[in-house]
């Protein structure tokens, strides 16, 4: 079964075209920093590599783009699009309605268009990937798989709000967790590795994924008891253009005494804030480029980024009662050696010493980056969302 999974993020296209049940990627890419006049675009098979910059302005255009590689007389990989079988999407939000992977119809539609205001930098654009999908591969069933579901395991002592409780049982007010998949993904692959290199067989294990959005699970026994993004994917780390956890007594300020409309707050902390409104930079990669210069705004953002994250470990800590292993994952998480220095150093109380040397290598295995004497491992554990999406949606076609 060829099916093609579609990962739109916030600021990315990730997409993979896989043969399932074997796991084999016929052709892979990436496009990236979308709505940049320099959007990266990459298109992967056994034979071709193309790499081009060039302006992307919206993921309606990066989607199309990806189409017609997959189809070009010289570079495709398929002749028709009656050759797939199935489109997987990654959709952020699933609220109270989804809790597993579901095949599309306009039903589905609706209710992740309902969800637009507690995903607005996710569910459009996962939502454009699904019309511009349906159109294209019009003979493919189209899936969704939910970022959500990952996290329908936490207690609800961790995912219930101290609000009137009417809010919970009436309006579904809760913690729902975000890039589940990413996070159901490297943490199995953390327990397998554990299983095998490691004297301690426990399951206690903090997910770390970093990218333009970020976000912390804590997971024991495989199974995600808490996690840093809430009932939107807005709060706890700082992000791309996110604020991550403000007190929300500065909302009511900038309503009341400043004058802020409620609609201009949630464009200033959806997309004006994080590591955008620290440095007026939103890449990393531009961020840490920029420090590196002396950009004093730069290294105080990086400071910060690495602070909250070390918060989290302390509190995850303590919610699993121990702690085997902390995993970096995603553009990221795996990618800044240098992010993964801030959050690792002074940290020898949690039994995490990081290896500078290991630190500093490059790999698409799984590595492990702590010292011998390290109590706790340190993973960088590639994400595979595209893998994992293709396992689940081929598992719900066979059925």
């Amino acid at each position: 079964m060829k099916i093609v999974i579609i990962n739109s993020g916030s600021s990315s296209i990730k997409y993979q075209l896989i043969d399932m049940p074997a796991n084999e990627v016929i052709c892979s890419g990436m496009i990236d920093r979308i709505g940049l006049e320099t959007s990266n675009l990459t298109y992967v098979t056994n034979n071709n590599k193309l790499e081009e910059t060039l302006p992307i302005p919206n993921h309606k255009i990066g989607l199309k783009k990806i189409a017609q590689l997959l189809m070009d007389e010289t570079v495709g990989v398929i002749k028709s699009t009656d050759e797939i079988e199935a489109v997987g999407h990654r959709v952020v939000h699933g609220g109270s309605a989804f809790s597993n992977t579901v095949i599309i119809t306009s039903e589905v539609k609706d209710k992740i268009r309902q969800l637009f205001d507690l995903a607005p930098l996710h569910n459009p654009a996962n939502l454009e990937g699904i019309n511009v999908a349906s159109a294209i591969f019009n003979t493919a069933k189209q899936v969704a798989v939910f970022d959500t579901a990952f996290h329908q395991t936490i207690p609800v002592v961790a995912h219930k709000y101290a609000l009137p409780n009417y809010l919970l049982t009436e309006n579904k007010i809760r913690v729902y967790g975000f890039h589940g998949t990413s996070h159901k993904y490297v943490s199995e692959n953390a327990i397998h590795y554990l299983k095998q290199n490691s004297k301690n067989k426990g399951s206690k294990i903090i997910t770390i994924h970093l990218g333009n959005g970020c976000s912390m699970t804590a997971i024991k026994d495989g199974k995600s008891v808490d996690h840093t993004l809430g009932f939107g994917p807005m709060n706890g780390l700082i992000m791309g253009t996110r604020s991550g956890d403000v007190d929300q007594s500065v909302i009511f300020y900038l309503v009341n005494s400043l004058g802020y409309s409620l609609e201009a707050v949630n464009t200033m902390l959806q997309k004006q804030s994080g590591m955008l409104g620290l440095t007026g930079y939103s890449d990393l990669r531009d961020i840490e480029a920029n420090a590196e210069k002396g950009n004093v705004d730069c290294q105080l953002a990086l400071d910060m980024n690495a602070y909250r994250i070390k918060k989290y470990i302390g509190s995850y800590t303590a919610v699993l009662n121990g702690l085997d292993a902390i995993v970096f994952t995603a553009g990221i998480g795996e990618n800044s050696s240098y992010i993964r220095k801030l959050v690792c150093t002074d940290m020898d109380y949690f039994g995490i010493e990081l290896d500078d040397s290991k630190n500093e290598t490059r790999s698409k295995e799984i590595r492990e980056i702590n010292t011998p004497d390290s109590k706790t491992k340190i993973l960088v554990i590639p994400t595979n969302e595209e893998i994992e999406i293709a396992n689940q949606v081929f598992e719900l076609l066979s059925n």
